[in-house]
């Protein structure tokens, strides 16, 4: 095994070939995939239907993409579904830019990226694009670890009725239904739905998800215009399964989850457990994306769009003061009641709306890019109880709060071609504005401030063409912002910066590419996860001062034969705060240079491929995953394990008078490994995140057309 692992960690992402026989998954490519392609930027495109149609059968979009370069994927509920998340290169989702078609998906207050509000997302997109480092300007927060951008399918070209279902263990089931129109009214227009429903009792006891999502897409192709029109989106109830659990609870009960606990009156005992300690949320995305072909090799890409969220999480609150909630004292037969048990619910009632622009241009061995973009976001916060014993206390608000946050960005992008050798500058000026009010004070929710941020971020760098190939080095320099629980902690946090140097090579021969990339991302002020979090389970950040990450990513797929594929990829980093303080109780102590958080030194994949005709697809992916810290304070008892995990994936695709039918399997961590890989510190000891021990997933693709 130790030998398949080694030989297995020389390769790079590899995607297994499917031949779909079908006009509408040919991929269009479009303007700034084009752009994208010829920068000197680590990246990877990613083919849906072709790289992850075999896995998609019910786990999340993150988990999806666990096996792609210095990518590490988190779950909540322990088995992929529900909350999930990615770390890229260790650095966390909030400094990771997400869009969607170029439309930031990242939550502007929080910065977070929350998947399960639109569940089944891997199949409503034809690609994904992963940039890692800073990368090319684009829309959105800056990327201080990697930039995602997920590119929806359009419509196809002939009509087509699919069903799409899988059923595996903890009881996860998927149903999904897509019908689409094909081409009419001159062959002009083309409309495609979707509706699918995922629901799972989840690893984690109680941590189950109901994920309801859609997709709805119309599709207009004139002579030089194109227009899409797009909604989407979903709503989920999630148990809450945030807490995590302590060490000696992981190694006796790992399943077990404290959530609605209900204790005696000693509070040493659960008695029972809340059955609605849920997480409720909708969220729906309108877009139109027009795209037009102007005179002389120029091209204008535009998106409009709008976002409506609303939702709250709700929690059993035992034995709380009347006035932690603005109540006033009951009077109950001439005896005051003071404390009692609520039912709490929080709310977040949100607008996100804007434009993007974006000029495409070509002279001669010019090509030029520029883009603008204007976005603004309204989020209301507030939180109201209910008495469980007192029928007269309902729905009380006891606070309330308002964000408003705005942005206007620009930049200018050119790459020059001198024989063999092309020059690429950028520059991105962005200006955002952010105020916050407290309508009622509660809870210690929310703070008045008002801030502005103006960066100006540039780039530069170089592309060698050679045989099969080319070298590449660029430079970046990259601001971002805070988020609002960052500044509701300390007003006075500042904004981080990042300098990215990074040096590749492309290369094929014969049969065999492979890519091999080198950075060097100089921070200060990064904003770490200290290792904590809040009461609905977000990561607590603060500035480290300075601090860098350093490594090489190497990647390579080779064609054994005809039946046989090999690929992989490997990260080997350091990570590290310099001279980091770390805050007591008595002040700050100074621990030198310590590890960064959740950035682990070694990481990587092996995926194993064999088709023994075009029917049939078995695959292995291996990974391995070093050992990180749960905070930055080098402590070894804060310290989460290496873990190497196995998984099997099998397709069979029967081909019938017009109908397709697949039939898939995935068997994940088929070594029964018993790991951790998230988790954070409560007074000074470690809590986990149990992941699920050997899983399995069945699924049937049904197409007629």
């Amino acid at each position: 095994m130790k030998g398949f692992i080694f030989f297995g960690l020389i390769a790079g992402p590899f995607y297994l070939p499917q031949n779909t026989g079908q006009d509408s998954l040919r991929t269009k490519e479009i303007a700034s995939i084009t752009f994208l392609k010829r920068l000197p930027v680590t990246k990877e495109i990613i083919n849906v239907e072709k790289d992850l149609g075999s896995k998609n059968i019910g786990q999340d979009l993150p988990i999806l993409l666990k096996n792609q370069m210095s990518v590490i994927s988190t779950s909540d509920a322990g088995n992929g579904v529900g909350y999930t998340g990615f770390r890229i290169r260790g650095v966390g989702g909030t400094a990771i830019n997400v869009m969607l078609n170029g439309v930031p998906y990242n939550d502007s207050e929080s910065q977070g990226t929350f998947f399960v509000n639109v569940g089944d997302l891997t199949s409503s997109a034809s690609q994904i694009v992963i940039q890692r480092g800073v990368g090319t300007s684009s829309n959105g927060v800056s990327a201080f670890g990697a930039s995602v951008n997920v590119l929806t399918k359009s419509p196809e070209e002939k009509f087509y009725i699919k069903s799409d279902d899988s059923y595996g263990s903890f009881n996860t089931y998927k149903y999904s239904a897509e019908v689409g129109s094909g081409k009419f009214w001159k062959d002009r227009l083309s409309v495609m739905g979707r509706y699918t429903k995922i629901h799972s009792d989840g690893y984690i006891e109680r941590a189950f998800s109901d994920l309801d999502s859609y997709h709805l897409s119309a599709l207009f192709e004139a002579y030089k215009t194109k227009i899409r029109l797009l909604a989407f989106g979903g709503k989920e109830k999630t148990y809450q399964a945030w807490n995590a659990i302590d060490k000696q609870m992981w190694e006796n009960h790992p399943k077990f989850n404290n959530s609605g606990a209900i204790y005696d009156e000693n509070w040493e005992n659960i008695v029972d457990f809340y059955d609605n300690e849920t997480d409720n949320y909708r969220q729906n995305h309108y877009q139109l994306l027009w795209e037009q072909n102007l005179k002389n090799h120029w091209k204008l890409e535009t998106t409009f769009h709008y976002t409506k969220g609303k939702g709250y999480y709700e929690n059993y609150k035992q034995d709380a003061k009347f006035s932690k909630y603005n109540l006033p004292i009951l009077m109950i037969d001439n005896q005051q009641i003071k404390r009692t048990d609520f039912i709490r619910k929080k709310w977040l009632d949100n607008d996100f709306y804007g434009g993007v622009s974006t000029l495409y241009g070509t002279y001669e061995n010019l090509d030029l890019n520029f883009g603008l973009v204007g976005n603004q976001y309204k989020g209301k916060h507030f939180g109201n109880v209910s008495g469980v014993y007192f029928p007269e206390i309902f729905e009380h608000e006891y606070y309330r709060n308002n964000g408003t946050k705005s942005e206007f960005s620009g930049f200018a992008k050119a790459i020059i071609k001198i024989n063999k050798l092309e020059l690429y500058g950028d520059m991105q000026l962005r200006n955002i504005n952010y105020d916050t009010e407290i309508i009622q004070q509660g809870d210690n929710e929310g703070v008045e401030l008002i801030k502005n941020w103006l960066f100006f971020n540039p780039k530069m760098g170089l592309n060698y063409k050679i045989n099969s190939g080319k070298l590449f080095l660029s430079y970046a320099h990259a601001h971002r912002e805070p988020n609002r629980d960052d500044l509701f902690a300390n007003p006075e946090i500042q904004p981080e910066k990042l300098h990215d140097f990074e040096a590749g090579l492309e290369k094929s021969i014969g049969s065999v590419s492979f890519t091999t990339n080198l950075y060097y991302m100089n921070y200060k002020n990064q904003l770490v996860l200290n290792g904590q979090i809040n009461d609905i389970g977000e990561f607590i950040r603060l500035n480290s001062g300075k601090s860098y990450r350093m490594g090489i990513e190497v990647g390579a797929l080779a064609k054994l034969s005809d039946q046989w594929n090999i690929s992989g990829n490997f990260t080997l980093s350091k990570n590290e705060n310099k001279e980091f303080k770390n805050e007591t109780a008595t002040g700050f102590e100074s621990l030198g240079n310590t590890p960064i958080s959740f950035s682990p030194e070694v990481m990587g994949n092996v995926l194993l491929n064999y088709s023994p005709n075009s029917k049939l697809n078995l695959g292995l992916q291996n990974q391995y995953v070093g050992s990180q810290f749960l905070d930055n304070t080098n402590n070894e008892n804060l310290k989460l394990n290496d873990y190497f995990l196995t998984d099997f994936t099998a397709q069979y695709r029967l081909n019938l008078k017009r109908t397709q039918v697949d039939f898939k399997v995935l068997v994940n961590n088929i070594l029964n490994k018993k790991y951790v890989i998230n988790g954070f510190v409560y007074d000074k000891n470690p809590f986990y995140f149990s992941q699920a021990g050997t899983n399995y997933l069945f699924g049937l693709t049904v197409k007629f057309h």
